[in-house]
């Protein structure tokens, strides 16, 4: 088993940075963030930074405020860049050219850019991901063709610099599979056993046989339209 230790002084750090901003689902912020947060604990040479526009408290979608340690301005040069997702305010954000314009500077400094669910989507609508397979929450994953990118079924996608998961616990078996990436697969077992990884839902896994995603077209549109009101040229690109 990999024991903690320290980095030399001068030594080079890997800097894993993840992105804050109102409204986000926190697990998607939160499962990866500790995946990471672990493995700088237990290897030399990594740290983990929340970043966003302002450092105040920002609302998540559930009764919890968040507040990022970085703005875009101070923060170190990234790895890594994973962006998390939520609902209607990550459909919003959709729109929001300054938080875009953040993220398409920071990626451009950054050797991985990751999202975590519908992180995809703020990905996508900053021009990340023409081109390129990736995934998002079921809902909402075609949606990812609007902006050039191809939709794939799957519960991470990694296609160049560029991964993407599928809904909000898929981040931490996306992180997982970046550590094994970055520091090996000793340390990326050392980090699931630290964190007592080992899922069994209650109810099994999701039988998606019988899911009709159809059925659930109307929701995500209504949600779309409540999220881009105020933006009706990115609501016809999105709904069209």
């Amino acid at each position: 088993m990999t024991e903690p230790s320290s980095a030399p002084a001068g030594a080079p750090v890997t800097t894993v940075a993840f992105v804050l901003y109102p409204g986000l689902t926190p697990l998607d912020l939160v499962g990866p963030l500790q995946v990471f947060g672990a493995l700088s604990e237990l290897v030399p040479g990594y740290r983990t930074v929340v970043v966003g526009e302002r450092i105040e408290p920002m609302d998540s979608d559930i009764p919890l405020q968040l507040v990022p340690g970085h703005t875009f301005e101070d923060m170190p040069d990234p790895y890594a860049l994973i962006v998390p997702g939520g609902f209607q305010p990550t459909l919003a954000a959709m729109a929001d050219e300054s938080l875009l314009r953040k993220l398409r500077e920071a990626a451009a400094r950054s050797r991985i850019v990751g999202s975590v669910c519908t992180g995809s989507l703020l990905l996508a609508a900053a021009g990340l991901l023409e081109g390129r397979e990736a995934t998002s929450h079921w809902m909402y994953r075609d949606l990812l063709g609007r902006f050039g990118a191809k939709p794939v079924t799957r519960r991470w996608v990694e296609d160049g610099p560029v991964i993407t998961a599928a809904g909000v616990s898929a981040g931490i078996d996306m992180a997982l599979h970046l550590v094994d990436r970055l520091a090996g697969r000793e340390a990326a077992r050392t980090v699931q056993l630290f964190l007592d990884y080992d899922p069994e839902p209650p109810l099994g896994p999701v039988d998606w046989t019988p899911v009709d995603a159809g059925a659930f077209v109307p929701f995500a549109q209504e949600n779309l339209r409540a999220s881009l009101a105020d933006h009706p040229g990115v609501l016809a690109r999105l709904t069209d």
